[in-house]
């Protein structure tokens, strides 16, 4: 297989990548990544030299920039996870890039994908894009919840997603869609929960808690996600969608708790601050789908706190990452309350 993998220099794309050519000795694999803020090369300097390895800077809603890539390495199937994916900032700085890149961006990799004779692509999405559910039931999102996003950036992605049904059905582009749960793992950008808190804690500061802190999410490791999306490579079905998550809802007061005893603080190290505008009260992924298909985590609910513990781990022990990037704060600070 020579893969195509679209937004490869960020969190779980570089997982992915690194994952894929383990496990895939005669396999090749292209990283077409635009490197925005949030793309960060330095997440794959350890195979940078890999001859099976490549890299192409360029933007998904480039459609010549893409064709010359897929073409330039006899590209044989693409996987996508360029996206702007940050809530706040959907929500404090404005939306235009998360609507061209998870929007227009997927529409034009389906062109790229249509025009080429790709055998497969797979579209990675959120579980963000159906919404919210109750703290007070035990519902799931399965793959046939209705669509109904309610943060700018989940819209976006909802577009993507829908434009991906469409082309299945117009022109029968072999298109998979990817609903995961909140990912958690190595090289993650600091904007996000889990590192951001770390790297806080870590500089002796105190970590922001919106509202009441009882926003729960469906957490899954990185590795067990990547171990999904090449399993659908090869088995996933075109036109269908498959819900990737490992039944492990956790709060963000949980999450932040086990996250203090990891590093040995208190309370004393909490602020809790105002909610964000029309914050998701809860997510939950039925994963029922994609496990009949053979795809078994290995980071399970029991296994999470072993697999927080190592992510903290990581950026204990990666000083040098960890401080070239908290030397770029201000960039992602300021859109964080």
């Amino acid at each position: 297989m020579k893969l195509l993998v679209c937004g490869g220099a960020g969190f779980i794309g570089s997982n992915f990548i690194r994952y894929f050519l383990n496990v895939h000795p005669s396999s090749e694999v292209v990283n077409f990544d635009k490197l925005t803020y949030a793309g960060n090369v330095d997440n794959l300097l350890d195979i940078a030299e890999n001859s099976r390895y490549h890299f192409m800077q360029g933007d998904i809603t480039d459609l010549d920039a893409l064709t010359v890539a897929i073409k330039k390495y006899g590209i044989t199937r693409v996987i996508n996870f360029a996206a702007e994916t940050h809530v706040d900032r959907s929500i404090h700085g404005g939306c235009k890039d998360f609507v061209l890149t998870n929007t227009l961006g997927t529409q034009m990799l389906l062109d790229a994908v249509r025009f080429n004779n790709i055998e497969k692509m797979v579209n990675v999405s959120t579980d963000e894009v159906y919404g919210a559910l109750r703290l007070d039931d035990f519902s799931k999102f399965s793959e046939h919840t209705p669509i109904n996003p309610n943060m700018p950036y989940a819209a976006a992605k909802a577009g993507g997603d829908m434009m991906c049904h469409a082309y299945y059905v117009t022109h029968k582009v072999p298109v998979i869609v990817t609903h995961c749960s909140n990912n958690y793992g190595p090289y993650q950008f600091p904007e996000k929960l889990i590192p951001f808190f770390v790297f806080k804690l870590l500089k002796g500061e105190k970590v922001p808690i919106y509202g009441d802190g009882l926003y729960v999410r469906d957490w899954i490791h990185v590795l067990d996600h990547a171990r999904a999306l090449d399993m659908l490579l090869d088995k996933g079905a075109a036109g269908e969608v498959y819900n990737i998550g490992v039944d492990n809802e956790r709060s963000n007061l949980e999450i932040t708790h086990m996250i203090l005893k990891i590093l040995g603080k208190g309370e004393e190290s909490i602020e809790y601050v105002a909610d964000r505008p029309g914050h998701d009260r809860r997510y939950a992924i039925d994963a029922l789908k994609i496990t009949k298909l053979g795809w078994v985590p290995e980071y399970t609910r029991e296994k999470f706190e072993q697999g927080l513990r190592e992510t903290v781990e990581w950026y204990r022990i990666n000083t040098a990452w960890v401080e070239k990037l908290w030397a770029r704060r201000d960039e992602f600070n300021a859109h964080i309350k």
